[in-house]
């Protein structure tokens, strides 16, 4: 009897475990919001369970990689794929699409590095009401009808959150602690301030964010030492690893 072949599909829980270790705020939301944009398009069981093949999981690759990288809008990004056949994702058009680590960061989406709101919701593969939630909370702001990139990291990190069942008004007690620790670093540079001239101004900025890292690590020392006086196994705050699926449950793909 000759050996069965390889599976030649994954389901989507599968995919998150494959690329979770590449792409921590990947979720099962984010995948069917790229399928609903058309830039992917996978294959159905029987049963209407999503099934990705080896190309799926290439092109997907391509667009977190993109999104991540180079900072493009769904809309640019789709522009450069070959269109899907059903059940079958080719890879980019041509090699030329292909990402590149650009060698300053991230360009920009649009002049001034914001977007527009729609921009925002396929960037960060959220929905309309998710985004209208995170506002209503204060945790994503606008600068007039654009959003910046610190709006983008917000809403990716809460789209992740959301997949263990954490709502937008379940991080306002993360808002208020920012709040907070932002006054702190206020008061530690205000005689910086007061001598108000463009040098002091810049010294005051690093100064502050030197500050704010340094807290950003000792909040990370603090938690790590609350979980394992609550009796949390675990050595170390890590990235959600791969193979893990979040609590919050998928029924079906």
């Amino acid at each position: 009897m000759s050996a069965q072949p390889a599976r030649a599909y994954l389901g989507i829980g599968e995919v998150l475990a494959r690329l979770r270790a590449e792409f921590p705020d990947i979720s099962v939301s984010k995948i069917r919001f790229l399928e609903s944009e058309g830039l992917i398009e996978p294959a159905r069981s029987p049963s209407n369970y999503r099934m990705f093949d080896a190309e799926d999981i290439e092109r997907l690759r391509y667009i977190l990689t993109v999104q991540r990288d180079q900072y493009l809008p769904l809309r640019v990004i789709k522009e450069r794929l070959v269109p899907p056949s059903p059940g079958h994702a080719p890879a980019p058009a041509d090699a030329a699409s292909r990402p590149a680590a650009p060698a300053h960061g991230p360009p920009a989406a649009s002049p001034g590095g914001t977007l527009s709101r729609s921009e925002l919701l396929a960037a960060a593969g959220i929905y309309e009401q998710q985004l209208a939630e995170l506002e209503t909370f204060g945790l994503v702001r606008r600068v007039g009808r654009r959003y910046g990139r610190d709006a983008l990291q917000v809403a990716s990190a809460a789209a992740a959150l959301g997949a263990y069942g954490v709502e937008a008004r379940h991080l306002r007690a993360v808002r208020a602690a920012v709040e907070r620790e932002v006054s702190f670093i206020e008061q530690v540079v205000a005689p910086t301030l007061r001598q108000r001239n463009p040098d002091a101004i810049q010294q005051a900025g690093r100064t502050a964010r030197e500050i704010a890292a340094l807290t950003t690590r000792l909040h990370g020392a603090l938690i790590e030492s609350a979980l394992a006086e609550a009796g949390f196994p675990g050595d170390g705050l890590t990235r959600p690893p791969a193979g893990h699926n979040p609590p919050a449950g998928e029924a079906g793909g």
